[in-house]
């Protein structure tokens, strides 16, 4: 019944899979032999769709990879998802990548309250409401543990002009990991964050060329990271490789504020 891969068998759930890090780490995860397809979340339901396609020719075995819609600051919206995961392929994820995630930046002296919400309500209520669901439908299940991998970021240990909301969010993801880990471990689930530096995607596009090329100077493997960096920690996370870490926060950063 398994396929190839360290993580034949496995069912993967990643949120935010349409773009940049998720999309990675949906590709990585199916090119590391799922036997359950690796099931994309996000708002952008056209995106979800063209990275699922995209993970057709990878070797997991029918069922199919599939996309959903969801947002993860509704709790309603996060348990239909579970329900239509489930009814799709007949058993709850044993792998989430909670990669979902928005910026909103502004100066503190010029931050409103609504903007505020909306980067907590994302990235870190959306990752308790996701990791939540995942969790009671795997103890439900009964299921003989699983793997939680929650994207953070490094701002949340050193926070980051302009980036108050973000900094927040991130740093309450890391504790809300490591409370997880606690809880969950004796269900045999375990729970990790991983802490991205900067990093080439969407998000990025934004910014400057010269404030890149300075960034990338700050970093001692002289390099900006690429998605691909962060989706191959997720996949060692998420595999058996990994069977004795949880509560851990991995920094991939290129050596950035070590």
């Amino acid at each position: 019944m398994g396929s190839a891969g360290r993580l034949g068998g496995a069912l993967a759930l990643v949120t935010g899979g349409a773009s940049g890090i998720g999309r990675a780490v949906c590709a990585r995860l199916a090119r590391d032999g799922a036997r359950v397809a690796v099931a994309v979340a996000d708002r952008d339901e056209v995106g979800a769709g063209d990275t699922a396609r995209g993970l057709r020719g990878h070797p997991p075995t029918p069922p199919p990879h599939a996309a959903f819609g969801v947002d993860v600051a509704s709790a309603p919206s996060v348990t239909q998802l579970l329900a239509r995961v489930q009814e799709h392929f007949g058993a709850p994820p044993s792998i989430l990548v909670g990669c979902a995630g928005i910026t909103r930046d502004e100066f503190l002296l010029r931050l409103q309250e609504a903007p505020f919400r909306e980067v907590l309500g994302v990235n870190l209520t959306g990752t308790f409401l996701v990791t939540q669901a995942v969790a009671q439908a795997l103890v439900a299940a009964g299921a003989p543990g699983g793997s939680i991998i929650h994207v953070g970021s490094v701002v949340g240990k050193v926070g980051n002009l302009g980036q108050a909301n973000y900094a927040a969010a991130k740093a309450g993801v890391e504790g809300l990991t490591r409370s997880c880990a606690k809880e969950l471990a004796r269900f045999g689930i375990r729970c990790n964050v991983v802490l991205p530096g900067f990093i080439v995607t969407p998000m990025t596009a934004k910014v400057p060329p010269k404030v890149l090329e300075k960034f990338a100077g700050m970093v001692p493997l002289g390099r900006l990271g690429d998605p691909q960096d962060v989706a191959d920690v997720c996949a060692f996370l998420a595999s058996e490789d990994s069977s004795y870490i949880t509560g851990a926060s991995v920094e991939v950063t290129g050596g950035l504020f070590m």
